[in-house]
């Protein structure tokens, strides 16, 4: 295979004899195969055709297992997060059940619990606080069902449109930055109804509610005795169930599901005391949640009118991004750690769904749950279809447990809440990571807490993403641009071999130029119009130190034109230093996946100033192009030839020593014929492209 390639780029000018299918042939191809390929695309809807044929008893009892977990999770959460957005509980478990029941339909993650989070909570509820400071038309329940059902359907048609890809634009610093964020704000504000001190709106920005909060201490109820009574009790599950796993190991499964039950566990106990402690009385000395309606009864359509579409317009796009970040993210991170693959693309359709549907159900948002997605795939689950046995336990919670749900005490629901969204905050190691490895990155994920802490999340994700936007267009602005030279090898078979290194650089001592009169140079990144001017200069002011000029003045100063800075070579102390001439410049594009028509003409316009600073034609060759389309782009732009346009005569000057003979400028239209039908042979039979940059210098300096 290796000599084929090889006597095919001899017999060629061309590394690409052979072109993939364009545009135009897959176009093709797709209208004569549209019957077979929409129906394929409609099955694809439903991932769960090709599985749910070889459902066994084992997949069952993995699934029933970690389901019943993750629902003994999602129901104490789900109540806990709706008071954050200034629902009632029910609502929290509304959302908890459509998003668990329906996700097996068009799940491609078996670990994913779709349900109410802590980030999406106090997203809405800052939302909505919003609006309502403006405007009172909707309430917060009409608010929150119908952000449900609008992103949803956004999110629904962005999946069947396979615009997946939208989540790699979200770098992992700004999702740390705004997640570490919101968990210190969702906890900040917990601390007053944990305490029992009312009068807060834990709403407000989070550094107002932390001092409002520590200037009414003073103000310190009963309830703060259940609160930490009940954080105490978590932690002390939580450690302490890792401590005797790791000193019993053969009961580790069970401590795994006393620690996971340390959720439900908490707010039995903390009921059963609350209901102890008040049975009988009027008033209760501490605040509980009262009564908590049975079933579905705020089943309907949300509302979906204009004037809904208009209270929410401002906020609904940054809704939607968390909706499908925090779910996209938390699927590929799963799927990672399993061993599987999962589509973006039909999450997003699956999350779409889901908010859509539970929006006439009086569910308001809700996305995959880092923790109850953790504590499934823990737990042992097989297939998607767990979240049927979770959807079971919530549904037996709206219809059996409501009554007890009376006497749950407010500051033992703000313990499960605090303890939650403390395990999302990023640690000491990964902010450590960030500075080791890229300042700017470090940078992103600050501005997204800082942002967050002091004003809300959909500013302090637009804070980050903007930073992390401007970091990236000034990389491609200014990409790291090398001039290579020969750092030489061990030598095979007599001979010589290259590797080709930054001319420079510290670590590379024994480092060569390249052959007189031939120029190196490697580009990190794609060459498009951001950076285009950029790299131009680059190339030409390097050329201009380390090679002579052969510039020509014209016969008259009155022709030369006024902005054309003088170019003596007597003036020009470095043209006194023996220089060679520039002869030719090599590419290497190995890094660059995508030319646009302003690089390439930013690469015409080095060729023209290259040209008449060595008063030559200056060959261009590059080496490791991968992609047939960059290749198609040089040759239209003329870079499989000379500049056949040069209008310099190269017979007419001499190098020798330091004289350098005048160069004339010679028409276009006063060149023979022949001799441009010469040269046009002679440029033909030449190679422009090249597989190595070793075989692009020999090219170029004539071996």
């Amino acid at each position: 295979m290796a000599d084929t390639s090889k006597n095919t780029a001899k017999n060629t000018p061309y590394l690409f004899t052979k072109r993939r299918p364009h545009f135009q042939d897959k176009a093709k191809d797709l209208y004569h195969n549209l019957p077979k390929y929409s129906i394929n695309y409609v099955k694809s809807l439903f991932p769960i055709a090709t599985w749910i044929g070889r459902y066994n008893l084992t997949w069952l009892s993995g699934d029933m297992i970690a389901g019943f977990t993750a629902g003994a999770v999602v129901i104490p959460q789900g109540m806990a997060y709706a008071k954050v957005v200034g629902l009632g509980p029910e609502y929290g478990l509304y959302s908890s059940f459509v998003g668990v029941s329906l996700y097996f339909l068009f799940a491609t993650s078996k670990d994913i619990t779709i349900g109410p989070t802590a980030v999406m909570s106090l997203l809405l509820g800052q939302s909505i606080n919003t609006i309502h400071k403006t405007s009172q038309a909707f309430t917060t329940v009409e608010l929150a069902t119908s952000f449900a059902l609008f992103s949803g359907i956004f999110s629904l048609i962005l999946g069947m449109l396979r615009l997946g890809i939208i989540v790699d634009f979200i770098p992992g610093p700004v999702i740390a930055g705004f997640t570490t964020g919101s968990a210190l704000t969702i906890a900040i504000g917990q601390i007053a109804k944990l305490l029992g001190i009312k009068d807060i709106d834990s709403k407000e920005p989070a550094y107002l509610v932390l001092g409002k909060t520590l200037g009414a201490l003073g103000r310190t109820k009963i309830d703060a005795v259940i609160g930490i009574c009940s954080l105490v009790y978590l932690y002390f599950i939580k450690y302490g169930v890792r401590y005797a796993a790791k000193r019993w190991p053969r009961f580790e499964r069970v401590f795994f599901f006393l620690g996971i039950l340390r959720n439900i566990s908490v707010v039995v106990l903390a009921t059963l005391i609350s209901y102890l402690i008040n049975i009988g009385k009027k008033e209760s000395s501490f605040g509980i949640l009262k009564k908590v309606p049975s079933g579905f009864s705020h089943i309907g359509p949300a509302s979906a009118s204009i004037d809904m579409l208009q209270e929410i317009a401002a906020h609904l796009p940054i809704i939607i991004l968390i909706l499908i970040l925090e779910h996209v993210a938390l699927a590929k991170s799963f799927g990672r750690i399993n061993n599987y693959k999962i589509n973006p693309s039909q999450e997003l359709i699956a999350i779409g769904a889901t908010n859509a549907v539970g929006s006439f159900f009086g569910a308001y948002p809700a996305t995959g749950s880092f923790s109850r997605t953790a504590i499934k795939s823990k737990s042992g689950v097989r297939t998607p279809l767990a979240g049927i046995f979770s959807g079971i336990l919530v549904i037996l919670a709206l219809y059996v447990l409501t009554p007890a749900f009376y006497f749950i005490p407010d500051a033992n629901l703000c313990a499960v809440i605090i303890h939650a969204v403390l395990d999302l905050l990023s640690g000491p190691s990964y902010i450590k990571q960030l500075w080791r490895i890229e300042f700017w990155d470090f940078s992103v994920f600050v501005v997204g807490v800082v942002f967050t802490f002091f004003f809300t999340v959909d500013i302090g994700i637009l804070a980050s993403t903007g930073l992390a936007l401007v970091v990236l267009l000034l990389r491609l602005a200014r990409p790291r641009f090398d001039a290579l030279g020969r750092l030489p090898l061990d030598s095979k078979n007599n001979v010589q071999r290259y590797a080709y290194v930054p001319i420079g650089h510290p670590s590379f001592k024994s480092v060569t130029n390249p052959p007189d009169g031939v120029l190196v140079f490697r580009f990190d990144e794609s060459l498009t119009y951001p950076n285009a001017s950029y790299v131009d200069d680059q190339i030409v002011d390097y050329a201009r130190k380390n090679t002579k000029s052969f510039f020509v003045q014209e016969k008259k100063k009155g022709d030369r034109p006024w902005n054309e800075l003088e170019m003596s070579n007597d003036s020009d102390e470095s043209n006194k230093l023996p220089k060679p001439r520039l002869h030719a410049v090599v590419f290497d594009f190995a890094a660059v996946s995508v030319i646009d028509s302003t690089g390439i003409q930013a690469l015409l316009d080095t060729r023209k100033e290259l040209n008449k600073y060595a008063g030559q034609p200056v060959e261009f060759h590059f080496a490791n192009i991968l992609d047939e389309d960059i290749e198609e782009s040089l040759i239209a732009g003329g870079f499989d030839s000379l500049d056949s346009n040069s209008n310099i005569s190269i017979n007419s000057a001499t190098d020798s020593g330091d004289t350098i003979t005048a160069i004339e400028r010679i028409p276009d239209e006063e060149i023979g014929v022949k001799e441009k039908e010469s040269n046009s042979k002679v440029q033909k039979t030449k190679r422009f492209f090249h597989l190595t940059i070793d075989e692009a210098i020999e090219a170029a300096a004539g071996y």
